[in-house]
């Protein structure tokens, strides 16, 4: 007897996991007008809705379709779960980030800087300056040390910093001592200045997107006016 039972309640819940709301109400229906239990009730409704093709094909074509919809549901789950762990791999917009160049005119000649560092909450700091005589490294060199310091002063916390000087940039990533001497200290600075920001990355760019720091280096050193002797030739 308690086999028999046993069975009759895992056909009944097979029942009860093949039938639709629909059907469900209607084998309720069918149980409170004629007496018949509701295991028995649902069985002849579901008999009834499979016709010809009988009960056990019903409930297996409609197990494989459940089953289906569990692997759907599954596969939806993982991909959301995948969405989400990219998201959460992706790293965030530095809050801190600064752009410099530097020009000499001619080159050699007169050195001038200019640097951007931009912070969260509205941070803007423009440097636009000129940097004594030197070649055009030097005046990188010198816009890089110059940017690097501001972001110490602020406080700045993992800045991505940006260049178009790949001489400088290297240099800075370069072991061993510099490739040249004479840019030797200003690579000694710029890595003692970088070593207090901790999170700092120094990053190359091309010229174009590094516009608005070679316009602020160009403006600290303005082409000189001509000569007398090259106006009055004119």
């Amino acid at each position: 007897m308690p086999d028999q039972n046993a069975d009759h309640a895992a056909d009944h819940a097979t029942l009860l996991a093949a039938a639709f709301k629909g059907e469900l109400a209607a084998s309720r229906r069918l149980a409170a007008r004629t007496g018949m239990p509701e295991a028995e009730a649902l069985r002849a409704t579901l008999t009834l809705h499979a016709g010809a093709a009988g009960l056990d094909r019903l409930l297996a074509a409609r197990a494989a379709e459940r089953l289906r919809g569990e692997h759907g549901a599954a596969a939806r789950r993982a991909l959301a779960a995948a969405a989400l762990a990219r998201r959460v791999r992706q790293p965030a917009a530095p809050a801190w980030r600064a752009w410099f160049d530097g020009s000499a005119r001619p080159n050699p000649g007169r050195c001038g800087i200019g640097a951007v560092l931009e912070g969260p909450g509205g941070v803007r700091i423009e440097l636009s300056r000129t940097a004594g005589h030197g070649n055009s490294s030097e005046a990188e060199y010198q816009a890089l040390i110059a940017v690097l310091e501001a972001a110490v002063r602020h406080g700045a916390q993992a800045p991505a910093i940006h260049g178009d000087s790949q001489v400088v940039i290297d240099d800075v990533h370069a072991p061993g001592s510099a490739s040249a001497p004479v840019l030797r200290a200003y690579r000694e600075r710029a890595r003692a200045l970088l070593a207090c920001l901790p999170g700092a990355t120094l990053r190359w760019i091309p010229r174009h997107k590094n516009a608005q720091a070679d316009a602020l280096s160009q403006r600290a050193v303005p082409p000189e006016p001509p000569s007398t002797d090259e106006a009055l030739h004119e």
